[in-house]
């Protein structure tokens, strides 16, 4: 499915992408010049290592739980919940049990 198949569909995001084990999975959803969206699948225990990203980011996850650090605070989250880290902070995310999450960036 390409990205312009996605465009004016009600989407039922936790069906767009699957689990892959022992491996987190991503798939880009829109990648705009002002920012992107990004689905993720992360098998439990998997995660991303702390980074930093030069924008606000936003996590909305969607099925499961996860850990998010972020400037070494610890956030548990879970379905239907959602997290703003903000730029230039360190964060990482770790899968507390399989889950999924729409990553989404803001270029501005």
């Amino acid at each position: 499915m390409s990205l312009n198949d996605h465009k004016e569909k009600a989407l039922r995001l936790v069906s767009l992408i699957d689990y892959q084990e022992n491996s987190v999975v991503s798939k880009q959803l829109l990648d705009k010049k002002t920012g992107t969206l990004t689905l993720f699948a992360f098998d439990a225990g998997q995660g991303l290592s702390e980074h930093t990203a030069p924008y606000d980011a936003t996590i909305l996850v969607i099925e499961g739980k996860a850990e998010v650090l972020i400037g070494g605070k610890s956030h548990e989250v879970g379905a239907g919940q959602m997290i703003i880290m903000p730029a230039n902070i360190p964060h990482a995310v770790k899968a507390r049990e399989r889950f999924k999450m729409l990553l989404i960036m803001i270029r501005s």
